[in-house]
């Protein structure tokens, strides 16, 4: 089967809506940028989940949409070894624009699906039943597999706040009925450690044959019954180095790190650099197109109310809020990573990075002066809150 053709989100920087301003083509990155977020209850986390191998019949690993390529965590591959894995891209909707059409999701879906080969491959809108009913399908189809009289056992992974524990509720919801279980929350580390399983699939009984068929009464589980399903939450688990500061940023920006980690000046300058190669036309309502990181959150601060006493904008404060909407999908949805055959052979290869040698050396004025900006406004900030 052909490989379908690279799939783009991007605008092109010809076309009118572009012919007036130029986006920046690269974005640098300062040489402090923290490249890891590797804590020690992921380290715990992942050496738990190895010893609960022999128990596992399924293991669900999680990557976010839009960074279907950013969000692996190779340390799950090796980790978990030997069990039959399939992945599933959650928050699918975050990454699909409103008036993307069906020919070109569906593009992007078969890219993936060849890419990780011959491992299944789903996608989730975890509000979404018919996502829910899909994966459980596939789950419920591995257990009548195996048929064990315990019940079938699972294990979600992934990065820290890539939507394990919401998937989790959405199967438990549309395959039992049950209410949420799993608790969730805007920030990473909500998950801490690996919970008992919860029952997404009741016991199913089989289409033919009962206990008076089995020595000693044991339960029957013939073709077509399970004795139920269980998956198991568990941390996010970060890698221990990331390879390139582009996908520190993609991380940070869809949430996988605390945002305590990034500066958000930086964040909300990366997101505006992505933006802008999308279309600016998604921030209209604050500002013109730009490049100044610094006026548009002036204008996002004065027209959302986000101000220091004395009425100075809080820009701190309007850089949060930027990336908030972002990660809610009220500020464009987008696919961060490239997907094209090309990314995907140069990621089978090991090339990573954020683009070509000396990519950013144009733009390191821009970093000194957003570097400059966030100390005054740091200390604005200050003399606001003494009431200088």
């Amino acid at each position: 089967m052909p490989i379908p053709k690279p799939v783009s989100h991007r605008i092109d920087v010809a076309s009118p809506i572009m012919a007036a301003f130029q986006p920046r083509l690269a974005f640098p990155t300062p040489s402090s940028l923290p490249r890891s977020y590797y804590l020690g209850h992921h380290a715990a986390g992942l050496a738990k989940m190895r010893t609960l191998l022999s128990q596992i019949d399924l293991v669900i690993e999680c990557r976010d949409y839009r960074i279907p390529l950013t969000s692996r965590n190779p340390m799950f591959e090796e980790a978990l070894r030997g069990r039959e894995r399939v992945v599933v891209y959650t928050k699918k909707d975050l990454g699909t624009p409103p008036d993307q059409d069906r020919a070109t999701e569906e593009k992007t879906h078969s890219l993936l699906r060849s890419f990780h080969s011959p491992s299944p491959v789903l996608f989730s809108d975890h509000r979404s039943p018919k996502d829910a009913k899909t994966i459980l399908r596939h789950v419920r189809s591995a257990a009548h597999a195996r048929a064990a009289l315990t019940g079938s056992h699972l294990l979600v992974v992934g990065m820290p706040n890539i939507g394990k524990s919401s998937l989790l509720n959405a199967l438990r919801r549309e395959g039992t009925g049950r209410g949420k279980v799993a608790p969730t929350g805007a920030q990473p580390g909500i998950t801490r450690k690996i919970g008992t399983g919860v029952k997404i699939i009741d016991p199913e009984p089989p289409s033919s044959s009962s206990s008076s068929d089995n020595p000693g009464g044991a339960p029957a589980v013939a073709s077509g019954g399970t004795a139920g399903v269980y998956l198991l939450d568990t941390p996010g688990v970060f890698i221990p180095y990331v390879p390139s500061a582009d996908h520190m940023l993609k991380l940070a920006l869809c949430g996988c790190v605390k945002d305590t980690i990034i500066p958000p000046f930086l964040l909300a300058d990366f997101l505006l650099y992505h933006l802008n190669l999308v279309n600016p036309d998604l921030y209209a309502q604050y500002h013109h197109p730009t490049n100044e990181i610094f006026a548009l959150l002036d204008a996002i601060a004065r027209k959302t109310g986000r101000l220091l006493k004395g009425g100075d904008p809080d820009l701190e404060a309007a850089a949060l809020w930027m990336v908030q909407r972002w990660r809610a999908g009220h500020l464009g949805r987008f696919v961060l990573d490239e997907v094209s055959e090309h990314a995907l052979e140069r990621y089978k290869n090991g090339v990573v990075g954020g683009g070509a040698d000396g990519e950013g050396a144009k733009s390191q004025s821009q970093m000194r002066k957003v570097a400059k900006e966030a100390a005054r406004a740091r200390a604005r900030s200050r003399r606001s809150g003494s009431g200088a």
